[in-house]
């Protein structure tokens, strides 16, 4: 008796390509390795009806009060921005009308070469955001590599990509060792080389500390960004540019850019040494008035989650 195709037979036909390899074919052209590759498409949450609803800030854990209807202006023309760029900008569908923090997408998911990897925000304030998004996620078609689950906590500003095969994961307050381990777990075993570090107390996430202008230039924050962060990178030849120690470095966020393609960065307003210091690397920079959104925990960087890039060094 011959086997039929279904249980092995001659016209079994089996599966020999790596998630990868499909990844255009079945899920389309989504996949990020790279915070400085050619910027394709963001997802971002516009401040909606959630945030006038808001009557104690700080204890929605924002940085100040502010106003709604401007935050609302800045964000349009941060989208703006980056069309003009020619990336495509998706919107997260439907919100929560409690939780006024959605628009920090980068924080509920990081994105790989093979998926998102979902984020479990640390805080009672932002739990559940994560639903909201993951449900765009499956209207859009991007597929999820790994929701962080159990006790982990993991928001996506705790993961950097330094290149396609190397990704920092710290831990700290918002990520804890469980959410670090998990998410080491899921991009180990797509072959990325995790560099596990440690946020100082008091701090918030990785990428108020570390950013990248172009595969061999990193933006440090001296005394913040962890040490094996810079020997890492300072053993694979990048050039380290650093912050300035400035009130203009708190207040504006001049590291919280997001690049748009090797140097050329979003930027926002108000840190014109910063721009100098990035201009005299060679980086083309184009700035966008963020200074409302700001007053809610974070800047550009922490407002845009990546769906597609290329690779730093991808011909298109």
């Amino acid at each position: 008796m011959s086997l039929t195709g279904a249980y092995g037979g001659e016209k079994w036909s089996p599966r020999t390509r790596s998630r990868r390899e499909e990844m255009t074919d079945i899920w389309g052209a989504w996949g990020a390795g790279s915070e400085c590759g050619r910027l394709r498409a963001v997802l971002l949450h516009r401040p909606g009806p959630e945030m006038d609803e808001i009557t104690d800030f700080d204890a929605v854990q924002m940085r100040a009060d502010l106003r709604p209807d401007l935050a609302r202006a800045q964000h349009d023309a941060m989208a703006d921005a980056y069309e003009a760029e020619g990336v495509t900008v998706h919107y997260v569908e439907g919100y929560r009308p409690d939780k006024p923090n959605q628009l920090f997408c980068r924080d509920l998911m990081t994105m790989s070469p093979e998926g998102a990897i979902l984020a479990r925000p640390a805080s009672t304030v932002r739990a559940g955001e994560e639903r909201v998004l993951a449900e765009t996620l499956g209207l859009l078609g991007v597929p999820i590599l790994m929701s962080v689950h159990g006790t982990g906590t993991f928001e996506g500003a705790d993961a950097i990509w330094a290149a396609p095969d190397l990704c920092f994961v710290a831990e700290g307050l918002r990520t804890n060792r469980a959410g670090a381990e998990q998410v080491a777990w899921a991009l180990q075993n797509i072959g990325v080389t995790v560099e596990r570090v440690m946020l100082p107390y008091g701090a918030m996430h990785l990428d108020g500390m570390l950013n990248f202008a172009a595969p061999d230039l990193a933006i440090v924050w001296p005394r913040r960004t962890p040490m094996n962060v810079v020997r890492v990178l300072q053993e694979r030849g990048v050039r380290i540019l650093h912050l300035l120690d400035e009130p203009a470095t708190h207040d504006c966020l001049p590291g919280n850019f997001v690049a748009l393609a090797p140097n050329r960065i979003l930027m926002p307003t108000g840190a014109p040494r910063q721009r100098a210091l990035y201009e005299d690397a060679g980086i083309t920079c184009i700035e966008v008035d963020v200074s409302e959104l700001i007053k809610a925990g974070g800047g550009i960087h922490c407002m845009t989650a990546f769906l597609s890039r290329t690779e730093a060094d991808e011909t298109e």
